[in-house]
């Protein structure tokens, strides 16, 4: 029996196995996946010394939890044909805008957690919203102790799931085009590009430890950034003038949006 198997080997997919074993919260020969593309079964067992299997139904049949992770298009005939083998099993859903009711309207006998994690988990530094089914103890600290190595996990009503997709779930290409962004003003300002790299990344770094460790609001650190007449000041207004905070709270909203669509 595995500890986990994982259906659908995407980025995501791929993410959680690579953050479970790098973490060493499960074994790699714990785990066991399967994917429609035998290639990517075959780079999943090459690269994370995992158990493959050309069958879902193996997956779900051998595995205590199962980490569901295809396209929500591809939910119904990835489940439904095996329903009956998910019977006492734990089944965590990480596809995007899609209601546990929707996975129980396909496999009733299964205690269903949604969850959406977000590529940090690569590196154990992920931010992972989930919701249960129905209270149950036992099973939120089972699944809580297995995504914690990933990242910070952070339990929300279902109805704030689409939230999370749109702010955490989509959130790391926010930030790698604000990082693009200011490597791209140091070279622009006469930095080579390793320079401004190292420099942008260690600021985004830094800046995001500050207010963790601190607990204060982003305003007010950034407050204290801001002297009377200095650079920082001139360039916050820019910012302002551009629109920034605006465009991030847009971007959270549409892709908050477009999960609730994929919901339909």
């Amino acid at each position: 029996m595995f500890k986990v198997g994982l259906i659908g080997c995407g980025n995501m997919g791929e993410a959680i196995v690579k953050g479970l074993v790098r973490s060493k919260t499960v074994k790699s020969t714990e785990i066991i996946v399967y994917d429609l593309n035998p290639e990517r079964i075959k780079y999943m067992v090459e690269e994370y010394n995992v158990a493959g299997s050309s069958s879902n139904r193996r997956v779900v049949e051998n595995s205590e939890i199962i980490i569901l992770a295809v396209k929500p298009k591809d939910l119904e005939n990835a489940v439904a044909p095996i329903k009956q083998f998910f019977k006492g099993k734990i089944l965590i859903s990480i596809l995007a805008g899609t209601p546990i009711s929707k996975i129980k309207s396909l496999i009733e006998d299964v205690f269903v957690v949604r969850a959406m994690p977000n590529t940090p988990a690569l590196i154990g530094e992920g931010a992972i919203g989930i919701t249960l089914e129905k209270e149950n103890s036992q099973i939120r600290e089972k699944v809580i102790k297995l995504l914690s190595p990933l990242g910070v996990v952070v339990e929300v009503d279902e109805n704030l799931m689409d939230t999370v997709t749109g702010l955490s779930g989509s959130g790391p290409a926010y930030v790698f085009m604000f990082i693009e962004g200011l490597i791209q003003g140091g070279v622009k300002c006469g930095l080579n590009y390793n320079q401004a790299k190292e420099l942008a990344v260690q600021t985004v770094l830094g800046a995001a430890k500050m207010l963790k460790e601190t607990g204060e609001h982003p305003s007010i650190l950034r407050d204290k950034v801001s002297s009377p007449g200095g650079t920082t000041i001139y360039a916050l207004h820019k910012l302002e003038e551009k629109g920034l905070k605006n465009a991030i709270i847009s971007a959270v909203e549409e892709a908050t949006k477009r999960s609730r669509e994929l919901s339909k």
